[in-house]
């Protein structure tokens, strides 16, 4: 039976992976780096003054088979929660959706239960949000991609047990 891994490197020329600090993006970018000769590109808080539009269009826009590990979504789940404001528009989501779907891309929307992932970051960087906070997060994700699969194909993976 294949792999999600070879499932996806098998139909997708761009992977973006999302979902809470924790849920196992990083491990699935590793190895869909490694084994399918993409090209991981972390994409971390863009900062103030920045502009967020442009530096995801110029990600979108590089050559060959790229995963993203993480990238312009968790501005729609981190920037109300956590800055009180999303700094892109919908029209630009909208457009950086369109450029992941004209080359072949999907969303990938990873989960775990907030117990897991506390467990992980607690395992990995010796702190992490509370469960609360957590089930917050996880379900701001679930809104966000529920609004954006209305836009590009977008999977859910449980991944309790990577990571």
């Amino acid at each position: 039976m294949a792999t999600d891994h070879e499932i996806w490197a098998d139909r997708y020329e761009v992977i973006v992976l999302e979902g809470c600090d924790g849920v196992g993006k990083t491990t699935y970018a590793t190895a869909l780096a490694t084994k399918y000769g993409y090209r991981i590109v972390h994409a971390d808080r863009t900062p103030e003054g920045a502009d967020l539009f442009r530096r995801h269009q110029a990600i979108l826009t590089r050559p060959g088979r790229l995963v993203l590990d993480r990238s312009f979504i968790s501005e729609l789940v981190y920037g109300p929660l956590l800055h009180g404001r999303c700094r892109l528009a919908m029209s630009q989501t909208t457009e950086l959706l369109g450029m992941v779907a004209a080359r072949r891309g999907v969303l990938i929307h990873l989960t775990a239960t907030p117990e897991q992932i506390q467990a992980r970051l607690l395992a990995r960087d010796g702190t992490a949000p509370t469960l609360d906070e957590l089930r917050t997060l996880i379900a701001r994700y679930f809104t966000v991609f529920a609004d954006l699969a209305r836009h590009t194909e977008v999977l859910t993976v449980d991944n309790e047990q990577a990571a």
